[in-house]
């Protein structure tokens, strides 16, 4: 168990950071990657995540070296929030193919049918990916019981804060009141009690 715990903290240490930049660097950048095109875009991106998880790699015994053992208790509650994961990511491939997962209606507007997404999980909540990647890395901070992967854990969600504010922002800029009426009436992260429920 304790060869297992090591693994998946080292990838989560490694990939997450990446995954983080990846959004940092997109949504405050967006015109630029759309001249850049799609192609070119993924590409510099997937090289600058593993760029990342290679120097995290590399970093790995001080980065690990702080593990609480494992916790059944603490596993079997982060096998809870991984599933919680797992359902809205089948959440959205249910309603929504590939590439509008990877962004490439955002990187090639003029390609794609550009429409403000609001139907399926999106008619709940406004950022079901972050929802979904916040809650994966708080499953695998408690299945594997590393403070690296703690850290991570934490400080996440104070930086996808911050990026869903430029996504936000862009978001305004390229659907306009449509999209202010669909934040009057739909909460970022934690879906609303509906009448009834």
């Amino acid at each position: 168990m304790d060869a297992i715990r090591y693994w998946i903290a080292l990838l989560v240490v490694a990939f997450y950071p990446g995954a983080l930049l990846y959004w940092f660097s997109l949504h405050p950048l967006i015109g630029f990657w759309r001249r850049a095109g799609v192609r070119l875009t993924l590409a510099v991106h997937w090289a600058m995540i593993l760029a990342v998880a290679a120097g995290v790699y590399g970093m790995r015994g001080p980065l690990l070296a702080v593990e609480f053992g494992t916790d059944w208790g603490l596993l079997t509650a982060g096998a809870t929030l991984l599933i919680a994961s797992v359902a809205i990511g089948r959440a959205l491939g249910r309603h929504f193919g590939r590439r509008v997962l990877l962004g490439i209606p955002e990187l090639a507007p003029d390609g794609n049918a550009s429409r403000l997404i609001t139907g399926g999980i999106y008619s709940r909540i406004r950022h079901p990916r972050y929802l979904e990647l916040m809650l994966a890395v708080a499953g695998y901070a408690l299945v594997t019981n590393y403070l690296a992967v703690y850290v991570l854990a934490v400080a996440g969600p104070f930086a996808v804060a911050l990026v869903v504010r430029i996504e936000e922002r862009e978001l305004r800029a390229r659907f306009g009141a449509e999209y202010v009426e669909y934040c009057a009436r739909v909460p970022r992260f934690i879906p609303r009690r509906t009448a009834g429920v």
